[in-house]
């Protein structure tokens, strides 16, 4: 039945994963590493810091071929998250292909991972330009995940380097894999007072509008916005709201492309059916499933840049910033 439904968003859970499967609230019983989907391969973004899984040495461009002995092929992102999590103090052996064609099996006892949803603080440790400079008159956030907490925390952080004499905001959603949806809808409008935030369409067609009401955090501080191709689900909403109103410049690759709701219909198992229910629209009405958000000025890292840990789309946020509020 799932073969001929075909739809990625559509997949079966088993009951003891489905049980493991909570709303995202900022922290999780597991092993610590963000993974998202290039093509047919489950990829790890990212290892979290203090985890299981940075500790094993995982790192960005992994590839998880199996979980406790089990293929991945044909998984999406979901199944591969709800078979990986599970209670603290229990095992799981995730098989890696490297870079560099080694494969190895990992055995990794769970453990809990506590993600800090907003932080302020720069990759490096502080804000530097192209030529090394130390940046003074803007500010940075970065949104790691969308979480029930986001929005509030997203607002105390950016009151904050406002307060501090940010003139110009960096918000950071590179290898952001989405989240909760009602925070990322209150944290686009924290900067919008008016306009479309969302689109949502439902499968028999009926769209619902998510429009902006409130607008109150630094209304006259340019914002640019920071994305790259893992940039996914909830992360491209806010950036979509914000570009699409006029309201940030968007730097950086274009966005991965996963605009979708996936709900569980349980089953008499007790495992569960996720099946999409909707559609996500940009506020001009573009789908954003597989299509992914264009930055209004693409900056892809060479080899050379990532090997010599420089961040041009950092730089160039920098230099825009610059431009628009001619910070020193």
């Amino acid at each position: 039945m799932l073969n001929v439904l075909n739809d990625s968003g559509t997949f079966y859970v088993d009951p003891t994963s489905f049980e493991l499967d909570t709303a995202l609230t900022g922290s999780f019983d597991g092993i610590g590493a963000t993974i998202s989907q290039q093509g047919e391969d489950i990829v790890i973004v990212a290892p979290i810091k203090d985890t299981p899984a940075e500790r094993a040495g995982l790192t960005t461009g992994d590839v998880i071929t199996a979980v406790d002995g089990e293929s991945t092929e044909g998984w999406n992102v979901e199944r591969t998250v709800l078979r990986i999590r599970g209670p603290r103090g229990t095992d799981v052996t995730i098989s890696i292909t490297h870079d560099d064609g080694r494969i190895e099996d990992y055995k990794l006892t769970r453990a809990r991972v506590q993600v800090e949803s907003v932080s302020t603080v720069p990759p490096g440790g502080s804000l530097r330009d192209a030529g090394g400079q130390a940046v003074s008159g803007l500010g940075y956030v970065q949104i790691r995940e969308f979480t029930p907490r986001t929005a509030q925390e997203l607002e105390a952080a950016v009151r904050e380097v406002v307060d501090q004499g940010a003139r110009g905001l960096i918000i950071d959603v590179r290898r952001n894999l989405g989240g909760n949806l009602a925070s990322t809808i209150s944290s686009a409008d924290l900067f919008l007072d008016n306009g479309t935030i969302l689109i949502q369409r439902d499968g028999d067609g009926r769209e619902t509008s998510y429009v902006a009401k409130s607008g109150q955090v630094a209304p006259d501080v340019p914002i640019v916005i920071l994305q790259d191709r893992f940039s996914a689900s909830a992360s491209e909403v806010l950036a979509a709201a914000l570009q699409e109103n006029a309201r940030a410049t968007v730097i950086g690759e274009k966005s991965f492309g996963k605009g979708t709701v996936n709900t569980p219909r349980e089953l008499p198992d007790g495992g569960a059916l996720f099946v999409t229910i909707a559609q996500w629209l940009t506020p001009n009405g573009t789908l954003i499933d597989k299509v992914g958000i264009r930055p209004d000025i693409e900056v892809i890292p060479s080899d050379e840049d990532i090997d010599l840990r420089r961040d041009p789309q950092m730089f160039r946020a920098i230099e825009v910033l610059r431009g628009q509020v001619r910070a020193p």
